[in-house]
């Protein structure tokens, strides 16, 4: 301690010894400088915030609007109705193709099934597993399956060949297009041909319909759309996507399918087993 202090009074050297111990080591810190302001993206904008979906672009909408633009225009040929009318056709088709007859159709409707089968076995990679899979497939059988048959008794409507009254709509197109509907959205991300061949079977079925004097017009678009729209409702009602299992306790082991005819109205029967 200097000597100036030893005779000083104590409360001097108090003050002394606070300023030392307080004062000094505050006027002693240096403040660190303010960090520079961050310029490098000042100019970028802002993403937006995402929009809301409009009315079209929901799932449903979009899962409905062809299937309702072909059963609608289906609908509006019935009979003589319409610009182009299901008798106007049949006249047409009677004139270019008089006496045609062929039964390729009753097992033409397997084929995009035989299509979906056979890329599954050979690795082709699908939207869901093979489980998923057929469980989507069942229910839009059964979707399929109530709604053909129940129109075909209420609308009464006979066939071109005066076989009975249920013609509308036709069965066999309604399976066609279902099927060619579950193979296109199963492996459209690898390629588009897989549904392109699939739609185009589909499509020879609905003709050669109308060729065996088996349908109306109005019958195979009509049934186009209902075959579309029930792979699509078995699509939106399923829960289970690629990598998730419902909880059965057991897996597909084997999956086939037969033609299967009921009085007039033909479909195919699914035989799933599990293991």
């Amino acid at each position: 301690m200097p000597t100036i202090f030893r005779q000083q009074p104590a409360w001097l050297l108090f003050l002394w010894l606070t300023f030392q111990g307080a004062v000094l080591p505050v006027l002693g810190q240096v403040t660190p400088p303010a960090a520079p302001a961050d310029t490098a993206h000042k100019y970028e904008t802002q993403a937006p915030p995402a929009a809301r979906p409009r009315w079209y672009q929901h799932k449903l909408v979009r899962a409905t609007a062809i299937p309702a633009v072909l059963i609608g225009y289906g609908v509006s040929t019935i009979n003589g109705n319409g610009l182009y009318s299901s008798y106007d056709a049949r006249r047409d088709i009677q004139q270019a193709f008089p006496n045609f007859h062929t039964k390729v159709d009753d097992y033409l409707i397997l084929a995009p099934y035989a299509e979906l089968a056979i890329a599954t076995l050979a690795g082709v990679e699908s939207r869901n597993d093979r489980l998923n899979m057929a469980l989507v497939v069942v229910k839009s059988e059964l979707i399929f399956a109530a709604a053909v048959t129940a129109l075909k008794y209420t609308t009464g409507i006979r066939r071109p060949d005066g076989s009975n009254r249920q013609s509308f709509p036709s069965g066999h197109t309604a399976q066609a297009f279902l099927a060619a509907s579950i193979v296109h959205t199963e492996f459209r991300d690898k390629s588009q041909w897989y549904g392109v061949g699939a739609y185009t079977i589909a499509t020879s079925v609905a003709a050669l319909r109308m060729l065996n004097n088996r349908h109306w017009q109005s019958d195979v678009v009509a049934g186009a759309g209902l075959g579309i729209l029930s792979a699509h409702l078995g699509y939106l009602t399923h829960r289970n996507r690629w990598g998730r299992k419902p909880n059965l306790g057991k897996s597909v082991g084997h999956v086939s399918a037969s033609p299967w005819q009921w009085q007039d109205a033909t479909g195919v029967r699914l035989v799933v087993q599990l293991r």
